[in-house]
């Protein structure tokens, strides 16, 4: 969310464009507006909520300034915890609505960027994602793996696991809005240089100039992209910006 996005940009520096929701909006920091957005359709947002509903399936949706959920379960346990541990301005927005369905049914004009599902059942979760395909114009996110997340309870590490697939409007993905800066700042799409390790990051390590995977992560069992450097606990976006960005000799 750009919320979220914006204590980690003024940390590193960045003072123009951000991508938010896995590329369903274009935030420029300079100047505090919206450049592009493509928001899931409410039709489509209560269709979903009503599946999961009906399936006793968690889920919960990110809007421009925080993360909607009936309960803190599965990613927004994680994130409180993690909240915890963080400055305010630093923190994951987090609004507990025990009636969601009935609240979401309620507003008129509130941009839903993107809807995270997940169940610790494979089984379960699997036939909702079926169901979810069979919904027109929008695009469930295929992830292969089981998502591990360690949360701290004092001295002890408690693991956390859940299947999970994230939804967004029809053929909207961080290359798409890449592409739409693309042609903002009048650049080849070879002059990109694109880092990730999941599968949401799939199109624009493949479609970039120089892609490049993160070790032991999705793209780089996978062999997609160009480059395979560390993984997250050893530096690997620190080395990818080092090897093949800092060092590029821009004519």
């Amino acid at each position: 969310m750009p919320q979220a996005v914006k204590s980690i940009a003024n940390e590193i520096g960045v003072d123009r464009y951000t991508i938010c929701g896995n590329g369903t909006l274009i935030y420029d920091l300079q100047n505090e507006e919206v450049l592009y957005d493509a928001f899931m359709e409410k039709e489509k947002v209560l269709n979903i909520m009503k599946i999961c509903e009906e399936n006793s399936i968690y889920y919960n949706l990110y809007t421009m300034n925080e993360v909607l959920t009936k309960s803190l379960n599965y990613n927004t346990l994680f994130y409180d915890k993690e909240n915890s541990k963080k400055p305010m301005e630093k923190r994951t927005n987090i609004n507990i609505i025990p009636h969601l369905y009935e609240y979401i049914q309620g507003k008129e004009d509130l941009p839903i960027l993107k809807m995270t599902i997940c169940d610790n059942d494979k089984i379960i979760f699997d036939s909702i994602i079926k169901k979810l395909k069979l919904i027109p114009k929008i695009d469930v996110l295929e992830v292969e793996h089981m998502s591990r997340k360690i949360i701290k309870d004092g001295t002890e590490e408690v693991p956390v696991e859940y299947y999970y697939t994230e939804i967004a409007k029809k053929n909207t993905n961080k290359w798409s809005a890449i592409e739409y800066l693309i042609q903002k700042l009048k650049i080849k799409p070879e002059e990109v240089v694109a880092i990730g390790d999941n599968a949401n990051d799939k199109e624009m390590v493949e479609k970039a100039g120089l892609g490049i995977a993160m070790g032991n992560s999705m793209l780089s069992t996978n062999q997609i992209g160009d480059v395979i450097v560390k993984d997250n606990d050893h530096d690997g976006v620190a080395e990818a910006i080092d090897k093949y960005i800092t060092t590029l000799k821009i004519v």
